[in-house]
């Protein structure tokens, strides 16, 4: 299969790269720009599941995760972990192209929308020891540098800038990913998750501070 979604993605004027390695395609992510990852759930060593987590660490670049199991809790599963679609074998070539396309239209519409934000934006902002510059997408913490992720950074500026305000899930997806994103709600938890491990890590008192308000969403205080 891998093959003939080469062939049919590269007539479509895509430029493909295939591995049948988990591990190796973390390393091509690490080393190289994607606009969209397709990843099968079946690999052998390192599992679609897993290797959906392990980049999901370090990037936020699409993922549409293609399966031959029909489980609700699979469906369930893959977009808790950071998968942005998910596809199940068999399935007609061109139904993988729109689900491509409009995953690109999403995330080309995110990028303008970032970039056409006004110039004051481009500042720091400061928080109980956290410091964040807007325009480096760059965060500390008493001194100590925190590597995030876009999603992860825009998430962490919307609270900072909004401290005390209850965000519910619904509004976080329609801020952080647009409107018209496909995905289901547990992305923002899944997202929220990786940000408090990466801000505990380095000694941020994260459960002081980025609080989850039951039955509604998060708020930071």
């Amino acid at each position: 299969m891998q093959r003939l979604i080469e062939i049919y993605l590269t007539k479509n004027g895509y430029e493909i790269e295939t591995t049948d390695s988990g591990e190796i395609a973390i390393e091509m992510l690490k080393a190289f720009t994607f606009d969209l990852v397709l990843l099968d759930v079946m690999m052998p060593k390192l599992n679609g599941w897993e290797t959906c987590q392990k980049i999901r660490s370090f990037s936020d670049v699409p993922i549409i995760m293609l399966t031959a199991r029909d489980q609700v809790m699979d469906k369930v599963k893959g977009l808790t972990i950071g998968a942005d679609d998910y596809i199940v074998k068999p399935f007609e070539e061109m139904e993988l192209l729109a689900r491509i396309e409009a995953i690109l239209r999403r995330t080309a519409k995110r990028t303008t929308e970032v970039k056409d934000q006004p110039d004051d934006t481009n500042q720091t902002l400061e928080h109980k020891g956290l410091r964040i510059n807007v325009e480096s997408y760059q965060v500390f913490y008493q001194g100590l540098e925190i590597e995030l992720t876009p999603k992860e950074f825009q998430l962490l500026q919307t609270f900072l800038v909004n401290p005390g305000k209850v965000f519910s899930r619904e509004k976080l997806l329609e801020l952080i990913w647009g409107y018209d994103y496909l995905g289901d709600l547990r992305t923002v938890d899944s997202h929220v998750k990786n940000l408090r491990e990466k801000l505990r890590s380095k000694g941020v008192p994260v459960d002081e501070i980025l609080k989850t308000v039951w039955g509604v969403g998060y708020k930071f205080v």
